[in-house]
C-alpha cells in the first residue's frame, strides 16, 4: 500500500455520499483536542487574582488566557465571548485568539494538551506575559 492510499495518513475531511455529511478519518478523531491562547485587555491586571500567580509579569507585555479545548477553537472562543461554559477573564476582557502561539502545536490527544495547557501556560509567564487559565 502507497502512502496516498494509506487510511491512517489522510487527514482532509471526506463526504459520505450515502448521509450528504461531512466524516472525519480515523486520524481527525484521535486527534482533535487544541491548546489555544486569548489576548485580553490590560485591565484585567487590576485584579488581585491575575496579579497573585503572574508575580514577575512584564506590564509591556500583554496579557493572555491559555486554554484548551476538543472543539474547534473559534467556537470555544465564541462559547466563552457568549458566557457558555466560559471563563470570567474570557468572558469580560477577551479580545481575540492569538493562534502565532498555539498553531504549531495542534490537533493533539485529550491528555497531550491537557499537559501543553500547563506547559505554555508556564512557558509565557516565564517570558513575563500576564497569564490566566492554563490548568
Amino acid at each position: 500500500m502507497t502512502v496516498e492510499n494509506d487510511p491512517e495518513t489522510i487527514i482532509a475531511l471526506k463526504i459520505d455520499a450515502h448521509e450528504s455529511k461531512l466524516v472525519q478519518t480515523p486520524k481527525e478523531r484521535k486527534f482533535h483536542h487544541s491548546v489555544y491562547v486569548v489576548l485580553l485587555k490590560n485591565a484585567v491586571a487590576k485584579h488581585p487574582s491575575i496579579l497573585r500567580v503572574n508575580p514577575k509579569r512584564d506590564p509591556l507585555k500583554p496579557c493572555v488566557y491559555v486554554g484548551m479545548t476538543g472543539l474547534p477553537i473559534d467556537h470555544r472562543f465564541e462559547n466563552h465571548k457568549n458566557g457558555y461554559k466560559s471563563a470570567w477573564v474570557v468572558r469580560k476582557y477577551g479580545l481575540r485568539l492569538m493562534p502565532q502561539f498555539y498553531e504549531h502545536l495542534n490537533p493533539m490527544p485529550y491528555d497531550a494538551a491537557a499537559q501543553m495547557e500547563k506547559e505554555l501556560a508556564e512557558d509565557m509567564r516565564a517570558e513575563g506575559y500576564t497569564v490566566a487559565g492554563g490548568k
